[in-house]
């Protein structure tokens, strides 16, 4: 009998030790497995386990990569050249002589043409033409007049400003003329082209010999032209 109780008691033993190993074993045999991405720079692995851990160096933690900004290039500005100014200013001075043509009424006197070669520091324009008009009132009064000096290729083109003033020495003819003036440039051609300035007329005579008047005669001229011519 007793022999019995013992078998009894031997294989409750083992149920219950079968017991706790079950109740032991099942709950880790059943948890729930998680899997986790590590990341180390560019190298990714994915670790699965109930309490899964990265690697040593890897970290959960994706990486931020930052994005590559190029530096920017500022454009380069080239520093502005200013041209060399080719303005210059030249001295002009010279006596010129020749003919006038004249035609003269009661009331005005014309230059129909003024031909002329000048000397001195003239710059190679030696030669003039130009032409003029007057309708005096009075023994001094203005005059319009236009020119042209040339030489060498080159011309300088002039006119007479509102200061030109012819003055007869009498009343009627015969007699002589004097007159002054600035003559105004207004450009040229070849190196004067564009030029500017002023050059002032003196010491300009001619004389009017006929006595009847809308006759036409052609007399001596002589004037002196000096002043600064602008060129650019």
């Amino acid at each position: 009998m007793k022999s019995t109780q013992k078998k009894k008691l031997a294989k409750i033993f083992v149920v219950l030790m079968a017991l706790t190993v079950v109740v032991t074993v099942t709950p880790t045999a059943n948890a729930a497995t998680k899997t986790i991405t590590c990341y180390k720079g560019k190298i990714i692995k994915k670790v699965t386990a109930v309490k899964p851990k990265c690697p040593t160096g890897f970290k959960i933690k994706k990486p931020v990569v930052k994005p590559t900004v190029k530096p920017t290039v500022k454009p380069t500005v080239k520093p502005t050249t200013t041209a060399p100014s080719t303005v210059a200013t030249v001295a002009f001075s010279g006596t010129y002589t020749g003919k006038i043509g004249l035609l003269w009424g009661d009331s005005f006197v014309q230059a129909t043409s003024v031909d002329g070669t000048g000397t001195g520091n003239v710059l190679g324009l030696t030669d003039l033409a130009g032409t003029g008009s007057s309708s005096p009132a009075n023994q001094c009064d203005t005059f319009n007049g236009t020119g042209t000096l040339s030489g060498g290729g080159n011309t300088l083109k002039l006119t007479f400003d509102s200061s030109a003033k012819a003055c007869a020495e009498d009343a009627d003819a015969p007699t002589t003329v004097t007159f002054t003036g600035n003559a105004i440039i207004n450009g040229g051609t070849g190196k004067y082209a564009g030029a500017t300035g002023t050059l002032k007329v003196t010491g300009g005579s001619f004389s009017i010999k006929s006595t009847t008047a809308g006759a036409k005669e052609i007399n001596a001229i002589k004037f002196t032209i000096a002043g600064n011519i602008v060129t650019k």
